[in-house]
């Protein structure tokens, strides 16, 4: 049963992780401004990242994973607000959970 169950949401995962390594790329862009070697570190995790949501779209609907994409967001506000030293806001977080509600809605399957 764990592992049909697993097998049947290794495109969810794979989404999420894409998401991770996207965010994760664009941070390292917004650093490479001024440190070329950050750049490069930025194309390999986006480019990795688009990998990993190419294998997510083999394996699961468009419908049901793109929008779990949308955890890159919750990856940026957490980089920023931990890395970058900026704020989070009210608003901010209302987006977030407005935003979790929407994948959680679409993306699972009854």
């Amino acid at each position: 049963m764990g592992e049909i169950s697993r097998a049947r949401h290794t495109g969810k995962w794979l989404m999420l992780a894409s998401a991770f390594l996207t965010a994760t790329g664009q941070l390292f862009w917004k650093w490479g401004l001024t440190e070329w070697i950050y750049m490069g570190v930025g194309f390999l995790c986006y480019g990795l990242g688009a990998i990993l949501m190419i294998k997510a779209f083999a394996r699961e609907k468009l419908s049901v994973a793109y929008p779990l994409m949308c955890a890159s967001y919750v990856f940026a506000l957490i980089y920023g607000y931990f890395l970058l030293g900026e704020e989070i806001t009210v608003q901010k977080l209302a987006a977030v959970v407005l935003l979790g509600i929407g994948v959680t809605l679409t993306s699972v399957e009854r």
